[in-house]
């Protein structure tokens, strides 16, 4: 299957409460100071949305098979603003495309509920992130001095945040 056609066959199902076991292997594998299970438990329902991503395997026409889920987002919408609160791919699977597909669905589900403004904070290190925000139109609002514990575990890096108006 050729790359492209790759990104053109996915699958996005709602987050549920009964997939935070699986998705928090992706979780841990993706973040220095990941999320615990009670906080990405409270950030599914109500003000929260989120969707994970599963590629879809080809088979016969009639029945393609979904894979295991390879990466997920979680949004809050509050009155028209909407914020990126956790995005992920699994390490094996990133560099091929899914963090832009995952991206545009987020924003897609946003604009959705009707958010006019959309926020999201990234590492400052985090180079590729950042690239995949501007690139999305993102522009640089703000910064957090020394935000996030530093994931070599000594000191704190700042937060860039981040806003796109729709």
């Amino acid at each position: 299957m050729s790359h492209s056609s790759k990104l053109n066959s996915h699958n996005f199902t709602e987050i549920k409460p009964a997939d935070v076991d699986k998705l928090m292997l992706i979780e841990l594998a993706c973040h220095s100071h990941p999320w615990s299970e009670k906080t990405f438990l409270s950030c599914i329902g109500g003000r929260y949305f989120g969707e994970k991503l599963s590629p879809v395997i080809p088979g016969e026409v009639k029945s393609p098979q979904v894979a295991t889920a390879i990466g997920f987002y979680i949004g809050e919408y509050v009155v028209g603003e909407a914020t990126l609160m956790d995005i992920c791919i699994l390490p094996s699977e990133q560099g091929k495309g899914y963090g832009k597909v995952l991206l545009k669905q987020f924003l897609a589900q946003a604009k959705k509920l009707g958010a006019t403004k959309i926020f999201l904070e990234v590492r400052a290190k985090n180079i590729a992130a950042h690239m995949l925000y501007m690139n999305a139109g993102f522009i640089e609002i703000n910064r957090r001095t020394g935000y996030y514990p530093s994931s070599s575990g000594f000191g704190y890096e700042d937060a860039i945040v981040m806003s796109l108006t729709c």
